[in-house]
């Protein structure tokens, strides 16, 4: 059986978590910055499970599952936030949010 060497999975989530980062510093929507955060975090899920897969460990996927559960709770705050912004400013850009007080 051929398998994907962890080069190539490492090389590729470098390419992901590189793509999420300037999704986060270009991007002024904030759904848009939610998605980029999604992107970097499945990317160092993926070196997780390349790192594992070459060590012949389940930490990697551990890790992964662990992730995943972030990812969850983090979406789901981040998607309340993301009502609430736009409830009290009427806009999804993120410079708004700079006018909050607290």
């Amino acid at each position: 059986m051929n398998t994907v060497p962890m080069e190539s999975g490492l090389i590729l989530a470098g390419i992901l978590f590189i793509l999420g980062f300037i999704g986060v510093l270009v991007r002024r929507n904030i759904v848009f910055i939610l998605l980029s955060l999604e992107v970097m975090l499945n990317a160092s899920g993926l070196a997780f499970i390349a790192a594992g897969s070459r060590w012949v460990q389940a930490d990697g996927q551990v890790m992964f599952i662990f992730i995943l559960a972030m990812a969850a709770a983090e979406v789901s705050v981040g998607l309340a936030l993301i009502l609430q912004i736009f409830r009290d400013f009427k806009t999804l850009d993120a410079d708004a949010a700079d006018n909050m007080r607290g």
